[in-house]
């Protein structure tokens, strides 16, 4: 498993987005948890660097007039995307839980 922390955070936000997965909502959700500000560059080149892997698929909506006519691409995870998810929460819990002092009780 290859995967960067900001194409996690980018899979992350395409499954909690679920069909309403594209460009501007993936930027929205990211902003809004993570208080920072990704530009749409960097957002479009991790979309692609994920499809590539073969962790994102990508969908083509229809034409609207607000945007000239032009499609809005949707990102969907694959079974490969959900699988290297797991895999990174795993190494993620397996390294926390022996962090001394580390309060890991996830209940509110």
């Amino acid at each position: 498993m290859k995967l960067g922390a900001f194409e996690e955070l980018v899979l992350l936000a395409v499954g909690v987005l679920g069909e309403d997965a594209y460009g501007v909502t993936i930027k929205e959700i990211l902003k809004d948890k993570t208080k920072k500000n990704p530009s749409i560059g960097a957002l479009h080149s991790a979309l692609y660097r994920l499809e590539e892997k073969g962790y994102l698929e990508a969908s083509e909506g229809g034409a609207t007039n607000e945007r000239g006519g032009r499609r809005k691409k949707y990102y969907h995870l694959t079974s490969h995307g959900i699988k290297v998810l797991e895999e990174a929460n795993e190494l993620r819990m397996a390294f926390s839980r022996e962090v001394p002092g580390l309060n890991l009780n996830t209940s509110s």
